[in-house]
């Protein structure tokens, strides 16, 4: 931000005047050169150094609620740059960097250390962000020493940070030096004041519009410690908040931790590495939970998804069933809070229709885009009746059942209203907001649904995992239905279910490929092109057993398995880049929802070399986590897989993949509401020779099982049951 006299406070600065706004740079960090914190609605992202620099680089910065509300964040040093020693997040919300100067800008002499001075900044991020540095003088003399912070804010959108270009900008206050603090305050074209500020516990020898200076003498042997924080805001609500050093934040984060940690499953193997990776995703997903307006939910992740989707949520809910049930519950109700109710083509809001994306930024509060929230998803809705009855399956809990009875009555009068563009029995979508998303799926971006040589669709187009979602989410609510005394309501569900199965089969059966199309356009032809998509179909089981063999030969053939994992689309296609976002990457949750598929029709052991594929890159990826993705290139021997550049790390639903993986594996099949948990025909990877699950919650029971595995068999003990009495049904064919 370009430096503002404090005397004319009052006054505003243009938009044009502002450094870093007409040409955001967004050329992305590289995953191993950035640091990645996330707390509730805030996530800040540095580099390697604690950097935000240069300012208004891309994804980095400070945001909070969709807003970047630090741009610039660059700490100098006498004697600098400074060289890297090392840099971690050992915790979500917790980074450690330690740097060195050299000895040779302070008259070096041979005897001295080459490195004089040793800063470490720690980084604590709750509802603010706190920094410490601590800087450490190893040379036998004192030093007359020097730190700069250089700070700046853009309040850019987090649709601005990706590439937006807007047509005006709202109003930017001078920045406002006072003693110990430094204020940047923006009104958005919506009217709505926002604001930082940077509050120091020391206050700066010099304080201008854009830096900090501390000048002091550095004994030798003897820290100097400084710290400060940035808290959002107005700057008389900041300047009420209580200081709070960083220990003590970090403590009280702690103390959070362990308690969501207490109340989750523990997965615990013979493969370290292995078990370094799934506390990382509990840890992650802790991280990504976010409470807005009242309602707590995961987000989806970092940097672009910060923020409530949909379809990411419920999939994440899905996934984490076994882990916690807590999740499925409070993303069930959030998401029924939010349900449809009017009929509103900019946001595609419809009656019963389940939210695509919430945003909180400047760009949503003014009406820029439709976001607010946007409904333009066709799998959410039948997604959250699958959740519904999934999540009754592992608690039997008949009376969330019921309270949220009426929202899957909604919703399935959305499916068969709305969903349903021509009669013809199959859900489409075709976009009815110019700023929506062309492609409505879970491959949303423009290219996400295409013909095998590249040409687009004309809407509207039928998916077919999403006619899978249809058919599955009414045979569940048949059954739950049915549990709830509506015995009418349950047998024109199962009817109805029957019915699609049989004209997805008739439809979207491609019998020379031997799997089954990815979608039907706006003429109702095949979209022929060979995708995982299909896979789908196996979780919400449509095949017939030979179909389902085929399917998987196709899945599991070299075009589309990598060797890390299924691939997107096959590799045999024109449309085929391994490097694309949806055209031939590989997508951990994607893959975790067709091996439970696989599992479903008893295939579980050959689903293994992609449950291995995956389970080796989360131990070779950077922070030990699975990405959101990565580069569908085939594996090649000692080489890690190919990283996709703007994957979002952590991200909810690849945290959550490797436990539904291995609810696959293992044969999970809760039964609450009858109070029996079926283990059906476990397997584990020849990686891993002994798993053990404690504190697995069905129902009001908590189970204790271990899994170890000898040759070709693997072997389930029931280690004990707490709480409800719980039948434990092991089942070995």
């Amino acid at each position: 931000m370009t430096a503002a006299h404090p005397a004319v406070d009052a006054t505003t600065l243009p938009m044009r005047e502002v450094v870093g706004y007409d040409a955001i740079d967004c050329t992305e960090e590289a995953a191993e050169d950035r640091l990645v914190l996330k707390h509730d609605r805030m996530f800040c992202i540095v580099t390697t150094h604690g950097d935000v620099a240069p300012p208004g680089r891309c994804s980095l910065g400070l945001f909070h609620d969709d807003t970047r509300i630090l741009s610039g964040y660059q700490l100098r040093a006498a004697g600098g740059p400074a060289e890297l020693l090392s840099a971690e997040t050992p915790r979500a919300y917790l980074a450690q960097i330690d740097l060195a100067v050299k000895n040779l800008q302070f008259g070096g002499d041979p005897w001295d250390p080459k490195h004089a001075v040793h800063i470490r900044r720690e980084m604590v991020l709750s509802d603010r962000l706190t920094e410490r540095v601590t800087l450490t003088n190893y040379l036998t003399r004192p030093l007359d020493y020097w730190i700069e912070l250089a700070l700046s804010a853009d309040f850019a959108d987090i649709f601005e940070v990706r590439g937006w270009r807007r047509d005006a900008r709202g109003q930017f206050f001078a920045p406002r030096p006072e003693h110990d603090r430094l204020v940047f305050r923006y009104r958005g074209r919506d009217g709505a004041v926002i604001g930082s500020t940077v509050r120091f516990s020391h206050p700066p020898d010099r304080l201008t519009t854009d830096s900090a200076r501390w000048e002091f003498s550095l004994p030798s042997h003897a820290p100097r410690v400084f710290e400060w924080e940035v808290v959002t805001g107005e700057p008389a609500a900041a300047a009420a908040a209580e200081p709070v050093g960083l220990d003590q934040r970090r403590g009280a984060l702690e103390v959070e931790y362990r308690r969501w940690r207490r109340s989750c499953s523990r997965w615990v193997t013979d493969v370290p590495k292995f078990d370094v990776v799934s506390r990382r995703s509990v840890d992650d997903l802790r991280a990504l939970h976010m409470t807005v307006d009242g309602g707590d939910v995961i987000s989806a992740g970092i940097p672009w998804y910060s923020t409530v989707f949909g379809r990411d949520s419920i999939i994440t809910a899905l996934e984490t069933l076994p882990v916690n049930p807590g999740i499925a519950r409070e993303t069930l109700r959030y998401l029924a809070r939010r349900q449809g109710e009017h009929d509103d083509p900019f946001t595609e809001e419809q009656p019963g229709r389940i939210l695509h994306e919430l945003r909180r930024g400047e760009m949503a509060r003014a009406g820029e885009i439709p976001h607010v929230p946007y409904y333009g998803t066709t799998d959410a809705t039948p997604l959250w009746l699958v959740l519904l009855h999934e999540t009754w399956l592992w608690t039997g809990d008949d009376a969330l059942a019921r309270e949220l009875l009426p929202n899957a009555e909604r919703a399935l009068e959305w499916i068969d209203r709305y969903g349903d563009h021509d009669g013809d029995g199959f859900v489409e979508y075709a976009r009815t907001s110019p700023k929506g998303l062309v492609n409505q799926g879970w491959k949303d971006s423009s290219d996400g649904v295409s013909f095998p040589d590249g040409r687009l669709p004309e809407p509207p187009i039928a998916l077919v995992e999403v006619q899978g979602y249809v058919y599955d989410a009414k045979v569940r609510m048949a059954k739950l239905f049915a549990h709830l005394g509506v015995p009418e309501r349950a047998a024109a569900l199962a009817r109805q279910a029957a019915t699609l199965r049989d004209a997805i089969r008739a439809r979207f059966w491609m019998p020379e490929a031997g799997t089954f199309a990815l979608a039907l356009d706006g003429a109702k032809r095949q979209v022929p092109t060979v995708t995982s998509n299909a896979g789908h179909l196996l979780w919400s089981r449509v095949p017939t057993p030979d179909e389902a063999e085929s399917v998987a030969q196709v899945l599991l053939g070299p075009d589309l398995f990598s060797g890390w994992g299924i691939r997107t689309l096959s590799a045999a296609h024109r449309v085929y880049n391994p490097m694309s976002y949806h055209n031939g990457s590989v997508w951990p949750h994607d893959n975790a929802l067709v091996v439970l598929g696989l599992a479903l029709y008893g295939r579980a052991r050959e689903a293994l070399p992609v449950v291995r594929g995956l389970q080796e890159a989360a131990v070779r990826a950077e922070s030990q986590r699975l990405p959101e993705l990565f580069c569908g290139m085939p594996r090649q021997r000692g080489v890690r897989p190919v990283r996709y550049p703007v994957s979002c790390s952590p991200q909810a639903w690849a945290s959550g993949a490797l436990f539904l993986l291995f609810q696959a594996l293992l044969g999970l099949r809760p039964e609450a509401p009858a109070r029996v948990l079926h283990v059906r025909n476990p397997v584990l990877p020849d990686v891993m020779d002994e798993l053990t699950v404690t504190g697995l919650a069905v129902g009001d029971s908590r189970v204790a099982l271990q899994f170890r595995r000898h040759g070709e068999r693997t072997l389930a003990n029931l280690l004990a049951v707490d709480g409800a009495p719980l039948q434990v049904r092991i089942e070995l064919d």
